[in-house]
């Protein structure tokens, strides 16, 4: 087995067709970045990195070195020598639609991007298939988003979109390595919630088993890229107590997030600056070098739970109140390693429909093993429930959130643990307008009050997968009138929703809530479909 995963592992190292990866806007731009974002010139950070120059980037940053100083104004500096990113083009909410249902299959040609074109000094990775964007600040395509978004696409009959998503998917596995957050390049130092192989599956649904042949090598790559290691010689492959193989978010990179950098910097700066006062060295050279790996670990898990694609949530917090307490890579995701035992076994479906008996029973072995350790690190038989396991402290945490209904969502849980997390789900995560992200309020945006379109679907299916229909039908009903109830004020479909108290707007995150949007337009056609059988 060990021979294989690393043959796997050097199969998509060897065979990545991946030139050098292309320069972020923090390389490019050097200090010149550094000023404009915690200058916060922009109130979104993420509005630079899609910023394009007006002319070559040498001659601008030879003028900001002479221009630099008390006097200069920044943010005149960058109008005159960046074009913004375009606006997202205009829908009009006047003129609503009375359905919902209507109003998102109109949406969608309001939320497609041609082919991209590659245009000199943008951020964009040019993909080379139409595709669906989230909406709002959220100009590219998204890796999980995309799959909910596709669960939508299929019931508008937009099976072409489906596989040009698909396949745009496919070629940054191949370009890359892995599928990037999104398609910048400021992403491609992580992923995100790994769904590929969900995507094809339901491609395959509509137009049958030929299609996993043609995605058989991103398959492998995309395995690979979660099982090994990083530059840094982590990674996110984890060895368990028990010699078992698990995975946890980990991003490459430990330096602020460039389309968040203020935030991230003034966090590592607060858990720096206190611990400096909490510790006494002569040396100021060693005081700064362990402040500089402090400040460094804390971008990383910063990163790593941008990467969950819950970011930010207590599920990463150690007192699970502070994000100054963030600890992603020491945490093992029940819901990671779910989609991941996900793609073992469909890649051994592949092996199967290919007549590669051996190489199937090889990955069929590896997904077992892997459902034995979710059920014995991620099984907390206190709550009932399924929970993250931490490597640091050799637990498995007590906080239940909406990533425990995983294991039914692709069917590993047994049928008592099934029914202990449908009690326990009632007990605390259903709202009134459906299923709540956590059980805490932090203020964050993936935490109580507010829930998300993946997450309804995923608990809607996970219940359903054990019979446990009612409670199903529930939340989806739940979830389909709080959505209805906020487009018949609004028109708008909105990217997350406050399941607690229906008469507010969901809150927290770094930005604003958005509209659109993507993946609740998907789940919302979805959903229609699934309370109608």
């Amino acid at each position: 087995m060990k021979k294989w995963l690393a043959a796997a592992v050097m199969f998509a190292l060897l065979n990545d067709t991946a030139a050098q990866q292309p320069a972020t806007p923090d390389k490019i731009y050097g200090q010149l970045f550094i000023d404009v974002q915690l200058a916060q010139v922009f109130t979104d950070g993420k509005t630079f990195v899609d910023c394009t120059p007006k002319r070559k980037v040498s001659d601008i940053m030879y003028d900001y070195g002479l221009a630099k100083g008390p006097g200069l104004n920044l943010k005149k500096f960058v109008a005159a020598n960046f074009d913004l990113p375009a606006a997202p083009p205009a829908f009009n909410y006047i003129q609503k639609e009375l359905d919902a249902a209507n109003h998102i299959r109109n949406l969608w040609s309001n939320l497609k991007r041609e082919a991209d074109k590659n245009v000199k000094g943008s951020s964009l990775l040019p993909l080379p298939n139409a595709y669906i964007v989230p909406g709002g600040r959220f100009r590219e395509i998204y890796y999980w988003d995309s799959y909910f978004t596709m669960l939508g696409l299929k019931e508008s009959g937009e099976t072409a979109m489906v596989e040009n998503m698909v396949d745009n998917f496919a070629f940054l596995i191949n370009t890359y390595g892995h599928i990037p957050n999104g398609n910048r390049t400021y992403y491609l130092s992580r992923s995100q919630p790994p769904f590929f192989s969900l995507m094809v599956e339901l491609l395959a649904g509509i137009k049958g088993k030929t299609v996993y042949g043609k995605y058989f090598t991103p398959f492998q790559k995309e395995y690979a890229y979660w099982m090994g290691k990083t530059t840094d010689g982590a990674g996110h492959g984890v060895k368990m107590p028990d010699g078992s193989l698990l995975s946890r978010y980990y991003d490459n990179s430990d330096k602020p997030r460039q389309e968040s950098y203020k935030e991230d910097y003034d966090v590592a700066e607060s858990v720096a600056n206190e611990l400096a006062m909490r510790i006494k060295m002569s040396s100021p050279e060693a005081l700064k070098k362990i402040l500089d790996e402090t400040k460094a670990t804390v971008c990383r898990n910063l990163r790593s739970g941008a990467e969950s694609g819950w970011d930010f949530s207590s599920r990463w917090f150690a007192d699970e109140k502070n994000i100054t307490t963030i600890q992603t890579i020491n945490i093992i995701p029940v819901d990671l390693n779910c989609l991941l035992y996900h793609l073992e076994i469909t890649t051994a479906k592949i092996y199967g429909l290919n007549k590669d008996t051996k190489s199937q029973k090889k990955l069929l072995a590896l997904a077992a093993k892997r459902k034995a350790a979710i059920l014995k690190y991620c099984w907390n038989a206190k709550e009932n429930f399924f929970c993250d396991y931490n490597i640091e402290t050799k637990t498995v945490n007590n906080n239940i959130t909406a990533a425990g209904l995983y294991p039914l969502f692709v069917k590993i849980a047994t049928t008592a643990q099934a029914t202990a997390v449908a009690a326990t789900t009632k007990k605390y995560l259903l709202k009134p307008g459906g299923i709540v992200t956590t059980i805490n309020n932090t203020g964050q945006q993936w935490d109580a009050p507010n829930g998300w379109a993946p997450l309804q679907w995923v608990a809607v299916n996970g219940l359903n997968n054990y019979n446990e229909k009612v409670l199903a039908k529930d939340i989806a009903v739940r979830w389909l009138a709080l959505n209805d109830k906020v487009y018949a004020a609004t028109g708008k479909m909105m990217e997350k929703y406050n399941v607690e108290d229906l008469s507010k707007e969901a809150g927290g995150g770094e930005y604003p809530s958005q509209d659109g949007f993507g993946w609740t337009n998907g789940v919302y056609l979805a959903l229609k479909a699934f309370v109608k059988k």
